[in-house]
Order: C-alpha cells, then sequence, then structure tokens
C-alpha cells in the first residue's frame, strides 16, 4: 500500500499542519499522497460530493477529523471500495481508531499491509411519496426523524415488514446501524452493540410513555415510520436528516422508508483492539 488519499476536517486542522505532515511522512517513505479539505458544517455544498470521487486514486483513504468526518467520508466513498481509516483531532471518538500520537506508525503498518478492514453495515432511506422515482439517500450512522417547526410532539407509526407494530407519541426517532449504536442512538438510551453486527436499531427521542424500549430488528427488516396527524389541523411537519445532513421534510401521512443499504463502509484497523477494550477506555 503506497497511493494515499487524505480528507481533513479544516476546523480540526486549520493550518494543514497534520496534513501536510503527513504526506511529507507518506512522501519520505517512497509513497504517493494527495489531500481534500472538508469543511464539515458545510458538507452539503463543499463536501465530496463536489469532488469527482471516481477519479480518487488511492489504496487507503486517511480520515482527519473526528467521528462525523470519518462518517461522513465513510458513507460518501463507500460506491468506490477504498478502505478508510480514522484520526481523531477531536475529543470522544468510537469510530477513529488513530491519534496523531499514533498515526505514523500506523501508516509504517499500511506499507507493510500489516492492517485489517471491517465492512460496516449501512443503510438507505427514501420518502416514496414525494419522489417515487428518487434515488435512496445512504447512512452509515442513523436517519433521524425529529420533530419541525412547532411541533411539541409528533405520532411516528413503526411498521415493520408491512406490519404494524407501534406509534409513539415523541420528539422523534433514530434509525441506526451497529456503527451508529454509539452515537445519538447511545445518547438518547438505545443500546451499544459490536460495530461488526448486522441488525438495525429503533430508538424513540424523548418518548411520551413509560413504557417505551429500543428495539432491534434483523438487517433483512424493511421499516416504515408513518408522520400520523396529532390534532384537527394537518399542519405538522418532521424532518428526516442522514448521518446529521441531507434534510427531507415529512408532512402528514407521508413515510420514510429504511432497509439495508447495498454497499458497505470499509473501515480500516491496524491494531488488535477488540471493540470491548475500545468500549471500555472510553468509558473510564
Amino acid at each position: 500500500m503506497k497511493k494515499f488519499f487524505i480528507i481533513t476536517n479544516e476546523h480540526r486542522d486549520r493550518d494543514l499542519s497534520v496534513t501536510r505532515s503527513l504526506l511529507d511522512y507518506i512522501e519520505a517513505k517512497g509513497g504517493t499522497g494527495s489531500f481534500y479539505v472538508s469543511n464539515e458544517s458545510k458538507w452539503n455544498k463543499r463536501g465530496l460530493r463536489e469532488l469527482q470521487i471516481d477519479e480518487v486514486d488511492a489504496d487507503c483513504i486517511i480520515v482527519l477529523g473526528g467521528d462525523g468526518t470519518m462518517v461522513r467520508a465513510a458513507r460518501d466513498m463507500a460506491r468506490m471500495g477504498i478502505p478508510l481509516i480514522g484520526v481523531n483531532l477531536g475529543t470522544l471518538g468510537y469510530l477513529c481508531e488513530l491519534d496523531v500520537t499514533t498515526v505514523y506508525s500506523a501508516i509504517d503498518g499500511l506499507f507493510e499491509d500489516r492492517y485489517e478492514v471491517e465492512k460496516r453495515m449501512m443503510i438507505e432511506g427514501i420518502v416514496p411519496e414525494q419522489d417515487p422515482g428518487a434515488k435512496p439517500v445512504a447512512a452509515m450512522n442513523d436517519i433521524v426523524i425529529h420533530r419541525a417547526g412547532n411541533s411539541q410532539i409528533i405520532n411516528l407509526i413503526l411498521m415493520v415488514n408491512g406490519e404494524y407494530l407501534t406509534t409513539y407519541s415523541a420528539d422523534g426517532m433514530i434509525i441506526a446501524t451497529p456503527t451508529g449504536s454509539t452515537g445519538y442512538s447511545m445518547s438518547a438510551g438505545g443500546p451499544v452493540v459490536d460495530p461488526r453486527s448486522e441488525l438495525l436499531l429503533i430508538t424513540p427521542i424523548n418518548a411520551h410513555s413509560f413504557s417505551t424500549r429500543s428495539i432491534v430488528v434483523g438487517a433483512d427488516a424493511e421499516i416504515e415510520v408513518i408522520l400520523s396527524k396529532r390534532r384537527q389541523e394537518r399542519d405538522e411537519e418532521a424532518q428526516v436528516t442522514f448521518d446529521g445532513d441531507h434534510f427531507v421534510s415529512l408532512k402528514v401521512g407521508e413515510r420514510i422508508r429504511v432497509r439495508k443499504a447495498e454497499v458497505s463502509a470499509q473501515v480500516m484497523k491496524v491494531n488488535q483492539l477488540s471493540f470491548l477494550q475500545i468500549l471500555r477506555k472510553k468509558m473510564t
């Protein structure tokens, strides 16, 4: 492995000192490298979707930033089949394996092909009532439905494989992948699961009930969440986000349909730490 592509979050490496240092290190070892600077807060306008990603020629993508940057990069580059490894320049992170103290030795290992690649399940969602011919939007962490406008709470009808399961009165709902179980889903009280698993997590956000729990379903399940009215007026509205961006609005009667994506993200590992060891380290 000698060809590297670096994606840098400009807010984490403002002067690009880490980025340039890594490029110098790669070139000194006989490799080649190029980089792209992304603004995570403006990903839709200046992110990878504006790159001709089919022209990215690399054996490995190094992502500098945090878990958010890593998630978006992995999602948008998934169809390229190029594995990624994250370097955490922020605070708490579960997905980024490296930091500035370990990245150089990791690059040594990559040059010597000492690494493993984990396939991470992704999901995709579509609102069929709005555009039946539209392509689903993918997410690596989660698809979140949350209240919008003046709505205090919203009613969300949950269907699994065409069968009615329950109706939540809540601030919203999170449909997460195993990788996303340590993100927003965990903050909302959802379980933490091994990111190599293949399943879907459904977690209500601030549900107005004493009996609500997260629900875990198989990876082959098709989930539908329908926005139902709570009052006589039908002016209630919800928003759907995919990994925190790509907003879609839902009106009463409309649904978001979610299922496992056809592509998977490929995340590289260079150390022998298990998921439980990483989790224990983050929890202390």
